[in-house]
């Protein structure tokens, strides 16, 4: 359901103000979940809606941008962009404009490879840039570090129990009997599209049933467990991004 400043809305009562099929899409998950969303504006909806539809255009232009996948102990950057760490973590070279980093990841996706949850985290920056604008961008992201699931504070996340899945967030799927030489496999952390469709980095865009079966492939000798999608729900804080604008 959807609590607009204090009252309960239908999908059809916004519908001269929200025109976009994908959002229209997302508002009727909203609506439909037994789950309250409330927003004390509809500005504060629309935002979020917005972010959520560049969430998938980000994953969908990773997920195209040829990025490998790998552990931080083998992970590159574009050097000309980003400083590489010795954790396995890239830093923004001074004097590079925040926006031009992270786009160009996606643009020269040959010249970097990273583990699945740095892969998030692109993702959401991306969101944030594609939905904020690169002027605010810049601002609020002006020493851009991506490692892992740190994440500015400007673009703060959360995660809580649930299965109340809205195309945007992100998801989890675990690997309990992981094989412990590839231990990077014990999760894969997923953007979900809606319709079974999920884009992970180092799986690509599929179903769940693939990557269950993707993760099942490397597990130890003997398991015991099969992999499985997690009832846990990870999102950004749009309130908060909302006022980056």
């Amino acid at each position: 359901m959807i609590n607009l400043n204090g009252r309960i809305v239908k999908p059809e009562e916004l519908q001269k103000e929200i025109t976009n099929s994908e959002q229209r899409t997302i508002l009727k998950q909203m609506a439909g979940s037994p789950v309250v969303y409330y927003y004390p504006s509809l500005q504060q909806l629309k935002f979020e809606l917005l972010f959520r539809v560049n969430t998938i255009k980000a994953a969908t232009a990773l997920d195209k941008s040829g990025a490998k996948f790998t552990t931080f102990t083998y992970s590159f950057p574009n050097r000309k962009y980003w400083y590489r760490l010795p954790n396995g973590g890239f830093l923004l070279r001074e004097g590079v404009n925040p926006s031009e980093g992270i786009e160009d990841i996606v643009k020269n996706g040959k010249l970097y490879a990273f583990e699945c949850a740095t892969g998030i985290a692109i993702v959401l920056y991306l969101a944030a840039l594609y939905t904020i604008g690169p002027r605010a961008f810049n601002t609020y992201f002006s020493r851009l570090y991506l490692m892992d699931w740190q994440f500015d504070e400007d673009l703060p996340i959360y995660s809580k129990e649930g299965e109340d899945f809205i195309i945007g967030d992100v998801l989890h799927f675990k690997n309990p009997d992981f094989d412990p030489k590839q231990p990077w496999w014990r999760a894969e952390n997923v953007i979900f599209f809606g319709n079974d469709q999920f884009y992970g980095h180092g799986v690509g865009i599929r179903d769940s049933k693939t990557i269950i079966n993707f993760l099942n492939g490397k597990r130890k000798e003997n398991p015991d467990e099969s992999a499985y999608l997690m009832r846990m729900i990870t999102r950004p804080n749009y309130n908060t991004i909302f006022l980056l604008r």
